[in-house]
């Protein structure tokens, strides 16, 4: 369950940066360490299931996996909901 914690942090941590409507949340970009204690996959698969919800409404998980003990939220992916010109 110590995944799941971490996934529920990273989205204490976006949750502000999420658009309102009819922008929307794309990616959540998040750094893993081999050495950070934390199973890689479980995190995506924990990542996925509270994104999965609102205000997230489906954004994608994506980790990057880097030497040392790194753990950290990398980048957004953001839709602001604006036509492209």
């Amino acid at each position: 369950m110590h995944e799941m914690s971490l996934a529920l942090e990273v989205a204490q941590l976006v949750e502000p940066a999420v658009p309102a409507p009819p922008g929307r949340l794309l990616r959540v970009g998040v750094v893993v360490g081999d050495d950070a204690g934390v199973e890689p996959e479980s995190l995506r698969f924990c990542l996925g299931a509270v994104l999965a919800h609102p205000p997230f409404n489906g954004a994608e998980p994506v980790l990057r996996r880097t030497a040392g003990d790194t753990l950290r939220l990398d980048f957004l992916e953001v839709d602001d909901g604006r036509p492209d010109h």
